[in-house]
C-alpha cells in the first residue's frame, strides 16, 4: 500500500545511518524516536538494495530488484516506513548507479548469467565490458603458475577454493582445467588484474564492475525498485553515489530527475578548490565543498610558513603539493588503472601505442579536477595539455593528437577519458597523496586541498552567500563514511595551527625518540595520534597499517614490507608502553583539547546553520574522534545519547567537557529551530563584530536566526578575551537558544553573549516561545 508522501520532500536536516548487517533496518527503526527528538526531519540511509553477502557498506549491489536480506528484507523496510511515518520523519536513500558487486558471482544473477553465456547473455549490455579483447578476465587466482591446478568441478560449477563460477551449456565434460578453457571467462592471477582486465571497474576494485546506465534499458532495470518507492511516496530524496564514473552524468541525472521529479536529489560530486557544480537538475552535492569551507575557518593561515619549514626539516626535502599529486596520479594511471589506460589507448590508433599510453596518462595526471564538464571542461583540458607538455615535451605531437580527439564530444575516446580522470584523481590523491603529504594533515580531506591553508571570514561569507543564491538546498556535512579523519579530530588538529613552534619542538623530539625510516609518514602518524588521543591501541594499529599501505612508499597492499610494518607497529606500541612517551602524548592532547572543543562547537554550529541542508553523521552529535573507515563505521551507543538528550530537555546546561553534552546541546537546539522555523533560514547576511578582536568571531544572519562562532581561541586567550568587541543585533528581542538568555538588541558585548559557550544561536523570542 502506498504511503502518503512526506509533507516536505526537501529536508530541514538529515541524519546519516550506516545500515549494515550488524545494525539493520529494525535496529534503525528503534532509534527513530531519538532522531525525531534530536531535531532532524529525514533519515539518510546507506544503500538498501541486496549487496554482496556480508557487505559492511552496501555499495556493492548484487540485485537491484530486492532489499538486502541481511538488513531484514522487504518486511523490515515496511516496518521502517511505518516507524518513520509515526515519527513524522522522511527517508533519503543512497543509490549506486556506477557499478555493481561481482566479488561473489553467484550472488549477482546478472553477472552470473554473463559469465555463463558470454555475449549471448541478456545482461551482456549491462556491464561495461570490452568484448573485442577476448574472454572476460577474472583476477581471483593466487600468484602461482600452478594455481589452476586447484580448480575443481562440483555440482556442475567450477570451484576455486571458496569461489564459484558457472559452466556454459555443453562445456562441462573433461578435467576442471579443460572445462575452464571452454568458458566465456578466464581466471587469472590477482596481480594481473590492474593491467589486463577487460571490464571497467569502480576505481581499481576488481570486485565492482562498471554498469552501463546510459543504456535506457539498463537504467530502467537497475532503478525500477528505487523509482517505485519514490513514486509511492516511500522515499523523499536520493543521494547518487559517484556520478563522475558514469559515461554521461548529465544525461543520467536528467533521466533520474524526470523519473523522480519531486525528490530531493544530491550527488556525491567532489569539487576542487574554486570549482562550480555543473548546471545539473539536482539540488546540490553531498557537502564536501561545505566541509572544506567550514573547516578552513578554524585554521590560522599565518602558520602556513611555519608548517612548511617544519615538514621540510623533518622529511629532509621540500615537496610541493602539485609535484606530489602529479606523481601519485601518474602512478595510479599507469599501474592501478593500467587496464583502463590500455582500453583508452586502443581508441587512439592514430597515435603510436608507445606514445598514446604515456600521453593519456600525463593528461590525466595533469587534470586539475576530477572530471571536466561544460562550460569549463575545455579550459581544464587546455590547462592539462599545457602542463603535460611542460613535463613531457617529448610527447608534444602525441599530446596534440590526443587533445584534438578529446575536444570532440562525439568521439568514443572523449566519452571514456573523463571516466578515467575521475578514477585517477580518486586513487592518486584521496587514496595515496593524502597519506603521503604530511605538512598539516587536517587538510588531507575529501573535498579539501592541502594547498590552501585556511579560509578567512570574508572568503567564507562569499562562499555562503553564493551558495544561498545558487544551491540553497545542497547538503552540508563535516563527517561522512569516507572522511579520512572525523570533524572533531580535525578541529583539535586545527589548534596546532595556533601552536606551530610548540608542535615543532614536540614532534621533533618524538621522531628522534621513536624513529621510523619514513619520516613523512611518521609526521602524519604523530599528528593523527595527537588528534585522536586517547585512542584504543588496536584502533591505532589498524589505522597505521592501512594508512601506510595506502601511502605505498614503504609498504603497500600488493607487496607488504614486514620489516617496515613491524617498525611501525613498534612505534605505536611504544606510545602506550613507554611511560614518558605516553605521558607526553597525554599532556599535549590535554593541552589542545579544550581549544579543540571550541573549534568543534564553532564549526558544527556554522555547518548546521549555513545555507544548505545539514547532515549529521551517525554518532557525531557527541565528540567523535574517529579515523578513516572502517574506524568511522564503528557501532554508535544511542542509549547514551538518548539519555543525555533527555537530561538536556530537563533543563541541564552542561559544561564543555569529555561527555560531549555541549555538542549535543548545540546540535539538538539548532536542528529543532531549523525544523520548527525554516523561515528563519532563508537568507544570508554577514554580521560583523566590531572591536579589537573582531577577527576571532564569525557571525551571520540567515533571515532571522543569527549564528555566532569563536575562531582561533588560543589567540583570543592570549589577548585577554573579547575585551570591548561587540556584535550589532536587531532591535527586537532575541533569545539565545543554548543558554535561554534574552537580548534586547543593539551593541551586544561578545564577552556577555559568549560567556557560557563559545557559540551562540539567536532567534526572535516570539519564534522560540512558539517552538
Amino acid at each position: 500500500m502506498a504511503v502518503p508522501p512526506h509533507p516536505n520532500a526537501t529536508p530541514t536536516a538529515t541524519y546519516r545511518i550506516q545500515v549494515r548487517p550488524g545494525f539493520d533496518l529494525d535496529a534503525t527503526a528503534g532509534i527513530l524516536d531519538y532522531l525525531a527528538d534530536l531535531g532532524v526531519s529525514h533519515l539518510y540511509s546507506a544503500p538498501l538494495l541486496a549487496a554482496t553477502p556480508g557487505s559492511a557498506h552496501g555499495y556493492d549491489v548484487v540485485d537491484h530488484r530486492a532489499v538486502n536480506p541481511e538488513l531484514g528484507g522487504e518486511a523490515a523496510r515496511q516496518r521502517l516506513l511505518r516507524a518513520l511515518r509515526d515519527k513524522k520523519l522522511g527517508l533519503i536513500v543512497d543509490i549506486v548507479p556506477n557499478h555493481a558487486g561481482i566479488a561473489v558471482p553467484s550472488a549477482n544473477p546478472a553477472w552470473w548469467d554473463v559469465l555463463r553465456r558470454g555475449r549471448d547473455s541478456a545482461y551482456a549490455d549491462w556491464f561495461d565490458i570490452d568484448w573485442d579483447r577476448g574472454r572476460l578476465l577474472l583476477p581471483v587466482l593466487a600468484d602461482d603458475p600452478a594455481a589452476l591446478d586447484d580448480l575443481t568441478l562440483v555440482d556442475g560449477e567450477l570451484r576455486y577454493h571458496e569461489h564459484r563460477f558457472p559452466v556454459a551449456d555443453g562445456t562441462g565434460d573433461g578435467s576442471p582445467r579443460e572445462v575452464h578453457d571452454r568458458q566465456h571467462y578466464e581466471l587469472i592471477s590477482w596481480r594481473r588484474g590492474d593491467a589486463e582486465l577487460t571490464y571497467r571497474r569502480f576505481f581499481a576494485v576488481s570486485g565492482l564492475a562498471g554498469l552501463r546506465v546510459e543504456d535506457p534499458a539498463v537504467f530502467a532495470a537497475t532503478h525500477e525498485l528505487i523509482l517505485r518507492w519514490a513514486a509511492d511516496g516511500e522515499v523523499d530524496g536520493i543521494r547518487v553515489d559517484h556520478p563522475d564514473g558514469l559515461r554521461d552524468p548529465a544525461g543520467y541525472l536528467a533521466r533520474l530527475r524526470e523519473a523522480a521529479p519531486q525528490a530531493w536529489l544530491v550527488v556525491e560530486k567532489i569539487l576542487e578548490y574554486g570549482e562550480e557544480l555543473p548546471d545539473w537538475p539536482v539540488d546540490g552535492t553531498t557537502g564536501y565543498d561545505a566541509l572544506a569551507a567550514v573547516g578552513g575557518l578554524f585554521l590560522d593561515p599565518d602558520a602556513e610558513g611555519d608548517f612548511t619549514v617544519l615538514d621540510t626539516r623533518l622529511t629532509g626535502h621540500h615537496t610541493s603539493w602539485e609535484d606530489l599529486t602529479h606523481d601519485t596520479k601518474l602512478a595510479a594511471a599507469t599501474r592501478l588503472l593500467a587496464a583502463e589506460l590500455t582500453r583508452l589507448a586502443a581508441l587512439a590508433p592514430d597515435v603510436p601505442p608507445e606514445q598514446a599510453r604515456p600521453a593519456l596518462a600525463e593528461l590525466a595526471a595533469a587534470f586539475a579536477v576530477y572530471r571536466g564538464y561544460p562550460p569549463h571542461g575545455d579550459q581544464h583540458l587546455a590547462a592539462a595539455r599545457s602542463e603535460a607538455g611542460r613535463r613531457r615535451p617529448d610527447l608534444a605531437t602525441a599530446l596534440d593528437a590526443v587533445t584534438r580527439r578529446l575536444r570532440d564530444p562525439d568521439d568514443e575516446l572523449a566519452r571514456r577519458f573523463p571516466q578515467f580522470t575521475g578514477a585517477v584523481m580518486a586513487k592518486g590523491v584521496e587514496d595515496t597523496a593524502f597519506y603521503r603529504w604530511s605538512r598539516f594533515v587536517a587538510l588531507n580531506e575529501v573535498g579539501d586541498s592541502p594547498a590552501y591553508f585556511g579560509v578567512t571570514p570574508a572568503e567564507f561569507h562569499r562562499f555562503a552567500s553564493a551558495r544561498q543564491v545558487r544551491w540553497p538546498d545542497s547538503m552540508t556535512t563535516l563527517s561522512t563514511h569516507d572522511t579520512k579523519r572525523s570533524e572533531d579530530v580535525r578541529a583539535r588538529l586545527a589548534v596546532l595551527s595556533e601552536l606551530p613552534h610548540r608542535w615543532g619542538e614536540q614532534v621533533t623530539a618524538w621522531m628522534e625518540y621513536a624513529p621510523l625510516p619514513d619520516p613523512a609518514f611518521a609526521h602524519l602518524l604523530w599528528q593523527t595520534t595527537v588528534g585522536a588521543w586517547p585512542i584504543e591501541r588496536e584502533r591505532l594499529h589498524a589505522y597505521v597499517e592501512k594508512a601506510a599501505r595506502e601511502a605505498a612508499t614503504s609498504t603497500s597492499w600488493a607487496d607488504p614490507d614486514p620489516a617496515f610494518e613491524q617498525a611501525l607497529h613498534a612505534v605505536v606500541d611504544l606510545m602506550y608502553d613507554d611511560p614518558s612517551l605516553h605521558d607526553e602524548l597525554t599532556e599535549l592532547a590535554a593541552t589542545i583539547t579544550p581549544a579543540g572543543w571550541v573549534n568543534s562547537l564553532g564549526q558544527k554550529l556554522v555547518q548546521l546553520t549555513m545555507p544548505g541542508v545539514p547532515d549529521t553523521y551517525q554518532g557525531t552529535e557527541l565528540w567523535d574522534n574517529s579515523l578513516v573507515d572502517p574506524d568511522n563505521r564503528r557501532p554508535v551507543d544511542f542509549s547514551v545519547r538518548r539519555e543525555m538528550l533527555a537530561r538536556l530537555d530537563d533543563g541541564w546546561r552542561p559544561p564543555i567537557d569529555d561527555s560531549g553534552a555541549a555538542k549535543l546541546l548545540v546540535v539538538s537546539r539548532t536542528l529543532r529551530l531549523r525544523r520548527a522555523h525554516p523561515e528563519l533560514f532563508t537568507g544570508y547576511r554577514p554580521v560583523p563584530a566590531h572591536g579589537p578582536v573582531g577577527r576571532h568571531a564569525l557571525a551571520f544572519d540567515r533571515g532571522g536566526a543569527i549564528a555566532v562562532a569563536t575562531r582561533l581561541p588560543l589567540g583570543l586567550a592570549r589577548v585577554g578575551g573579547w575585551c570591548d568587541t561587540v556584535l550589532s543585533l536587531p532591535v527586537h528581542e532575541m533569545t539565545e537558544l543554548f543558554t535561554g538568555r534574552v537580548y534586547s538588541g543593539g551593541e551586544t558585548p561578545l564577552d556577555d553573549l559568549l560567556a557560557d559557550y563559545p557559540v551562540a544561536l539567536l532567534a526572535p523570542t516570539t519564534s522560540v516561545e512558539a517552538a
